[in-house]
């Protein structure tokens, strides 16, 4: 592991690993959502289904970005020193 300040490559690779996860984190949540029948784009209201759908989306878009943050710290340590 390495002590001080990352390289930018290295600090890319933290971004774009957590920019994917966001996205495929977030498009699961929309998937499980609509498997429970919580269409988070369904009517033109927001109800309780709507509001939990979009609570679905943002849990797995945080997920996903955690665990790019968790694969960045497994193989080259925190950045922060």
């Amino acid at each position: 592991m390495s002590e001080g300040p990352h390289p930018p490559r290295q600090l890319f690779k933290l971004g774009l690993a957590q920019a994917i996860l966001f996205v495929v984190g977030a498009l699961l949540g929309r998937g499980v959502g609509l498997l429970l029948g919580l269409d988070a784009f369904g009517s033109a209201g927001y109800g309780n289904k709507e509001m939990f759908g979009i609570l679905l989306i943002g849990l797995g878009g945080g997920a996903g970005a955690q665990l790019g943050r968790l694969w960045y710290v497994r193989k080259y340590g925190p950045s922060r020193s």
